[in-house]
């Protein structure tokens, strides 16, 4: 039975080929980045035939701020202009791949939902899952024609760091980075501070795919969930570093029918402010 809940996010190599050839209206995105942490170049050359190439780090957030954080949003005006020169319509079907795991397909899934688009999917797995599936690749670079589309800010919901806290009383604040990160600790004098946000639960993104890099199924992703108090039943948020694991973690959840606001620029803006309250180890409070 197909998961159609599942299906309106996340597509396999092999749904994504039958709309292909089903002549259905669909454009591929293929996002490249070079790793923050290893330097380590994403594109090794191959793309999905007909895939437009965008860059995660340059054209899904602006440039960092102290108040915004290492990855804010991006201009729209900006993003405008980039998406009329991928060709995207608003009546197209568009799949976003990476080759890491979806983390940063997730980010410009969400940057495009929130710019105005209103179907927009990212092909579970990736690139390495297409290729395990024998599809086919090329090295020829996509020139797509311009589209006049016009984006609109404001379509996904966020939050700030003052409505995280109330959240992470009121509702179920999620902390989707890695766990070391989540537990701090101690830092050298004029460093920011590590740690969390007060009542946050700690739910790294690494955790929502398998070990071959597609998410896992729907309901061992609910049960995971409903675990850390996000079954719907009160809101949630969700936070990182600077957007990009939350935006992997909203992506998972809109995947079993939950919805979460994400907090754009995550930790990284919230100890901008020093008075703001920060706490170490690994229980929430």
């Amino acid at each position: 039975m197909t998961d159609d809940l599942r299906t309106s996010v996340l597509l396999t190599p092999s749904q994504l080929q039958s709309m292909r050839h089903s002549c259905r209206d669909v454009t591929v995105i293929a996002v490249h980045s070079i790793n923050p942490y290893t330097g380590q170049q994403s594109f090794k050359g191959e793309r999905i035939e007909d895939a437009v190439d965008t860059q995660a780090y340059d054209d899904f957030q602006s440039p960092a701020t102290v108040e915004g954080g290492q990855r804010p949003l991006p201009e729209i005006a900006r993003l405008q202009d980039k998406a009329r020169a991928w060709g995207l319509r608003r009546e197209s079907t568009i799949v976003i791949y990476d080759a890491d795991r979806s983390m940063t397909a997730a980010r410009a899934w969400w940057v495009l939902r929130w710019a105005g688009l209103p179907d927009v999917r990212v092909l579970d797995g990736g690139l390495p899952a297409w290729v395990k599936a024998g599809l086919p690749v090329t090295d020829k670079v996509t020139t797509p024609a311009p589209s006049d589309i016009v984006l609109t800010a404001g379509h996904m919901p966020e939050i700030g760091a003052e409505q995280a806290l109330r959240l992470a009383v009121d509702g179920v604040l999620l902390d989707a980075r890695i766990r070391p990160n989540y537990i701090g600790g101690k830092v050298a004098a004029g460093q920011a501070p590590r740690g969390h946000i007060p009542h946050a639960i700690s739910a790294p993104a690494p955790d929502n795919v398998t070990d071959y890099g597609n998410f896992t199924d729907s309901e061992t992703l609910k049960e995971m969930y409903r675990a850390l108090g996000a079954d719907a039943r009160k809101p949630v948020g969700v936070y990182c570093g600077a957007g990009m694991s939350a935006a992997h973690t909203v992506l998972a959840l809109a995947s079993i029918g939950i919805d979460a606001a994400m907090y754009p620029g995550s930790w990284s803006a919230y100890v901008s402010d020093p008075a703001r309250p920060v706490v170490s180890g690994a229980d929430p409070v």
